[in-house]
C-alpha cells in the first residue's frame, strides 16, 4: 500500500475516534463529577525489509489509551443529604461491576433497595471495611471526613450513630485511567484510603467539560476528517486514470 493511503487511512481513523470522544464529552457535560477524556495518538513509522526507515516516508496514527482530565468542577449547592463534593484532590472508592475497587468524584449517593450506599450510576460505595449498608433510619449525615451517622428510628433525634466512613483517597493522575464504566482505577498498585481528604455536604461538583473548547475540538476534527476522505479520494481517482493510462 501507498505511504500515503496509510497516512489518510490512519489519520481518517485517528479524526473519528476522537470526535467520538468529544461527543461522549459534550453528553456529560451536565453529569456530576464527570472527568473529560483527552484523546492521545502519536505517529508510528513502519521498517523497511533492512530493518530501517530511511527518510521516515512509511508513517500511520495510532491511538495511545485515552488520558483523563482530572481538573476540579465547579462546586454546585443542593442542601441534599447524600449529595457529596470532593474538596480539593481526593476520589471516593466505589464497586465497579466485577467486584474491582474503582474510584469517583460523582458524589450523587442514595439508598439501593438492600440498604448499600450506591452512586447514581448504581456503584456501591466503600467504607473502612467493604460495601457501605446503612440501617433504616430518621435521617443520615456525611461529615466532612466522610464520616456516616444516622439517627435509628426508634432513637433519640439528637442521639447520632456513627456507622462507617467513606473511603476517600489520593491517586497519582500518571497511574490512572477510566474504564469502560467511566469510573477511574490504577494501572498499578493499590490505593491506601487518606483521612486528610474532605467532602463537602449537600453540595455536588459539576462536570469539567468546558463546552466551548470541546466544540472547538469538534469541528476542528471534523475538518480534517473530511480532509483525510478527500486524499483517499484523490488517490483513488489517480489510481484509475493511471491505470486507463496504462491499457492504452
Amino acid at each position: 500500500m501507498e505511504p500515503i493511503l496509510y497516512n489518510a487511512i490512519s489519520g481518517g481513523r485517528s479524526d473519528f475516534k476522537r470526535q467520538e470522544i468529544i461527543a461522549n464529552n459534550l453528553a456529560n457535560i451536565n453529569t456530576p463529577g464527570f472527568k473529560a477524556d483527552l484523546y492521545q495518538a502519536q505517529t508510528m513509522y513502519m521498517n523497511n525489509a533492512n530493518g530501517n526507515n530511511q527518510f521516515n516516508a512509511h508513517s500511520f496514527i495510532t491511538q495511545n489509551a485515552n488520558g483523563v482530565d482530572t481538573s476540579p468542577g465547579e462546586i454546585i449547592t443542593t442542601g441534599r443529604d447524600l449529595d457529596v463534593a470532593i474538596d480539593g484532590d481526593g476520589w471516593m472508592a466505589v464497586q465497579d461491576s466485577n467486584g474491582r475497587e474503582a474510584y469517583t468524584r460523582g458524589g450523587s449517593l442514595r439508598l439501593n433497595p438492600n440498604g448499600q450506599l450506591i452512586t447514581a450510576s448504581g456503584k456501591v460505595v466503600l467504607g473502612d471495611g467493604g460495601p457501605i449498608s446503612i440501617p433504616p433510619a430518621q435521617s443520615i449525615e456525611i461529615g466532612s471526613d466522610g464520616t456516616i451517622s444516622i439517627v435509628p428510628l426508634e432513637g433519640d433525634a439528637k442521639s447520632l450513630a456513627i456507622l462507617d466512613r467513606i473511603k476517600l483517597v489520593t491517586l497519582d493522575r500518571n497511574n490512572i485511567y477510566k474504564n469502560d464504566e467511566g469510573l477511574i482505577q490504577l494501572k498499578s498498585g493499590a490505593a491506601v484510603a487518606n483521612s486528610n481528604i474532605k467532602l463537602q455536604s449537600g453540595a455536588l461538583e459539576g462536570s469539567n467539560v468546558k463546552a466551548i473548547d470541546q466544540m472547538v475540538a469538534m469541528i476542528s476534527a471534523g475538518r480534517e476528517f473530511d480532509a483525510q476522505m478527500k486524499l483517499l479520494s484523490t488517490v483513488d481517482d489517480n489510481g484509475q486514470k493511471l491505470a486507463q493510462l496504462l491499457q492504452e
